[in-house]
């Protein structure tokens, strides 16, 4: 939870707190509490951030003390000018090829360059266009990236389902990534591949801790150059590693999961059976199913 305050109710909100200061607090920011199983942190910006399980109750509490009307509240705020930490994957919906996860850092400084180099949501590029531009990325951004191959998806796939698999490939690049930079990134922002449930529940699960400020939202890319640079990079990872895996089998493996897939995975079926498709291919896609039927 968010509460956007002027300077005065900032410097007003750190006295509301002076018995639950912390000494240790993020960078931008005036103070930082804790109070009730909850982190608050009063941002230079006059952002006042609430997190853990009594958030919305202490959020509740300080919007009274300032008269606030729930208008005034936000849950993310405006994030596109921070220099902040983002994350997204690319071949999640394709049946060949690998899934790739790629977290980047994205500091203010470097946002105006990004936004010259042509970074923004990849949907709305061609795919020489990304590649063009995610080379030049991965030499001036920090950046971890994780491409699980079709076999080592497929083992994952036996333990763990999709979402599952996902939180946990997500949380890997980040706090990699997170540990290797000089400064903290202001926020952390992933591109939403599930609900907010879901993500709270695996979280539990692997007993995951997220850098912080964490916000997980969707169209994540048109939120902040991060997480665009960071679609494009894994982008790139993809359809460089199809295009390889496709020449070392001799066969064209297409991204997707239509009908052309189908026909490649029939193909790849005849030559060494299940065990070479999965080699290349998410098995448990329908179109395995349909490869087998047209063999």
């Amino acid at each position: 939870m968010i509460i956007l305050l002027n300077k005065n109710q900032l410097a007003s909100a750190k006295k509301f707190y002076i018995d639950y200061l912390v000494a240790k607090i993020p960078p931008y920011a005036l103070f930082s509490a804790k109070k009730n199983g909850t982190t608050i942190t009063g941002y230079l910006s006059g952002k006042v951030l609430f997190q853990g399980t009594n958030a919305e109750t202490e959020g509740a509490a300080l919007s009274k003390f300032f008269g606030l009307k729930s208008s005034e509240t936000a849950t993310t705020p405006p994030l596109a000018n921070l220099s902040l930490l983002g994350s997204d994957e690319v071949g999640n919906g394709s049946y060949f090829g690998p899934l790739v996860v790629v977290a980047t850092f994205a500091e203010e400084k470097m946002l105006p360059t990004l936004r010259k180099l042509g970074v923004k949501d990849s949907k709305m590029l061609k795919d020489p266009e990304i590649k063009e531009i995610a080379q030049q990325l991965m030499t001036i951004l920090p950046y971890k990236t994780l491409v699980v191959t079709p076999k080592k998806y497929n083992e994952y796939q036996q333990k763990f389902n999709a979402v599952e698999m996902k939180v946990l490939f997500h949380h890997h690049v980040l706090t990699q990534l997170a540990k290797e930079l000089p400064v903290k990134p202001a926020a952390t922002l992933v591109d939403a591949f599930t609900t907010k449930a879901s993500l709270t529940k695996y979280s539990k699960t692997h007993n995951l801790t997220w850098p912080q400020p964490f916000y997980f939202v969707e169209k994540g890319e048109q939120q902040h150059l991060a997480v665009a640079a960071a679609s494009m990079i894994a982008r790139k990872l993809f359809l460089d590693y199809l295009e390889q895996d496709g020449a070392s089998l001799g066969l064209p493996l297409p991204s997707g999961a239509g009908a052309k897939s189908d026909l490649v995975a029939a193909e790849i079926l005849r030559q060494g059976g299940l065990d070479l498709l999965g080699e290349h291919a998410k098995l448990h896609f329908a179109n395995t199913q349909k490869a087998e039927k047209l063999m």
